[in-house]
């Protein structure tokens, strides 16, 4: 049963600016012309490197037991929230079981849950440092969370950076059939009515694809990252305030009538 935590309280203030980095990140395509997406390592996992790091295109991912590695891969994966459409099995299971999908409630029992091993790899890039790197990022206002609830049991989510009107997912997990789908259609209404260019999806794989995700240049999207971080950020508060139902969602298609 889900017991919220005493860390884990909704974000209730807007953005607010970070003390800059004592880290300078390279210009991506520059140090990596042939494209290989390993750009620099080293540094640290503070909140500011962090948003230095996302406002460049760049990235953490490495093993525990490796140094802390930052990556902008070409191409570049991505959604464009307004090309999502939802499957048929998706929308008949939000019907059917109905559960209940929040905002922001429960950012780190979510990143917790996507730390645990998977049935398919029993390790995770996702250590502790990630971990207290990006609570940080949440408590300054540049995460977010969306959350799938079995009555009050935590049963799946995502997480991810938002900065500005880019909007970077991380990652997601599932303990029930479909429900961090379920959670990556939030995502989408959510993009769709704050009309996102895109949602960063970093790395390609086939699962992505099959959710609707495309590739673009390393180039094309460093291009509009900087036209997303400038705009004005989305009110995650308006959000957050409301509980919604997976079943009202799949029949109305919208978060805020």
């Amino acid at each position: 049963m889900y017991d919220r935590a005493k860390n884990d309280t909704l974000n209730d203030s807007m953005p607010h600016t970070l003390a800059p980095s004592e880290f300078l990140f390279p210009d991506p395509i520059a140090s990596d012309p042939e494209g290989h997406g390993l750009i620099c390592i080293g540094a640290d996992l503070s909140p500011s490197t962090l948003y230095e790091a996302y406002t460049h295109g760049l990235f953490p991912w490495f093993s525990a037991d490796e140094p802390i590695c930052w990556w902008c891969p070409e191409p570049r994966c991505i959604i464009r929230p307004e090309q999502y459409h939802p499957s048929k099995s998706l929308l008949r299971n939000m019907k059917k079981h109905d559960y209940k999908i929040t905002i922001n409630h429960a950012f780190e029992s979510v990143i917790r849950s996507c730390a645990l091993p998977r049935s398919y790899a029993i390790e995770t890039w996702i250590s502790e440092d990630i971990i207290q790197g990006y609570l940080g990022m949440f408590a300054a206002g540049y995460a977010y969370s969306v959350e799938v609830w079995e009555q009050e049991q935590l049963v799946g989510g995502l997480y991810g950076v938002s900065i500005g009107k880019g909007c970077f997912g991380e990652s997601m997990f599932s303990t029930r059939t479909d429900v961090s789908k379920m959670a990556f259609y939030t995502l989408m209404l959510l993009g769709q009515e704050n009309k996102l260019a895109w949602i960063d999806c970093q790395l390609v794989n086939e699962h992505l694809l099959s959710l609707g995700a495309c590739t673009i240049s390393r180039q094309e999207y460093l291009n509009s990252l900087q036209d997303m971080i400038k705009q004005p950020p989305i009110d995650w508060k308006k959000y957050q305030e409301g509980v919604f139902s997976s079943k009202r969602i799949a029949l109305s298609a919208q978060l805020i009538e």
